[in-house]
């Protein structure tokens, strides 16, 4: 028994070690009507249920949330994989924002891309 649980405890280590976090590629976003639409693009290792980017959410410039695009199933073979968020509302005078990507392993990736509104 003792020799199983170490051989799963070091295939989840291993698992972790050899895993990247998402990336952003890519960020379009436009204002219509005053609201804002944000296409995001990401690449990620999915690897099936146990390990798939599974978020990516909009921040403001001292961190706070905004906003957050849940993605409910892993994309093994659609990469890089585009998705959007329509109809957010920014506080007056936001110029810009930043997009920080999610993994279901890793969790929220160190790097945030940062978005000029214009």
């Amino acid at each position: 028994m003792l020799k199983t649980g170490l051989t799963i405890a070091f295939l989840l280590i291993a698992q972790g070690a050899s895993a990247d976090n998402a990336v952003i590629k890519n960020v379009r976003a436009n204002q219509t009507g005053g609201l804002w639409n944000f296409n995001v693009t990401i690449t990620h290792q999915d690897a099936g249920w146990g390990h798939f980017a599974d978020a990516w959410r909009i921040l403001d410039m001292s961190g706070k949330q905004l906003a957050i695009r849940e993605l409910i199933h892993p994309h093994v073979d659609e990469q890089p994989l585009t998705r959007s968020l329509s109809g957010i509302e920014l506080p007056d005078g936001t110029t810009q924002v930043g997009i920080q990507v999610r993994d279901t392993l890793l969790g929220w990736a160190p790097d945030i891309t940062i978005v000029d509104l214009k």
